[in-house]
């Protein structure tokens, strides 16, 4: 099993401490990219879109890099995990 595989069954098992750059290599491997916010700031808000437009929003969490639970589940049921 490869890295991204091992990665990505951690992901589905909802784990609490999945972090933000595990986060962006999952969804980079299902072929989504990090939207570049525009004007001044983004704030902590960050967009992902993927080739068919389909677009996930989600706050890139801060000062900890672990990703909530709730949105994993969100992220799992829009991937079609």
């Amino acid at each position: 099993m490869g890295t991204i595989d091992k990665l990505i069954k951690k992901f589905k098992s909802n784990p609490k401490d999945f972090t933000w750059d595990e986060l962006r290599k999952v969804l980079s491997h299902f072929g989504y990219e990090e939207i570049k916010s525009k004007g001044k700031t983004g704030g902590s808000r960050r967009k992902f879109k993927n080739t068919s437009n389909r677009i996930i929003s989600i706050h890139e969490p801060h000062p900890e890099k672990t990703i909530k639970r709730y949105l994993i589940k969100q992220i799992i049921e829009h991937l079609n995990l």
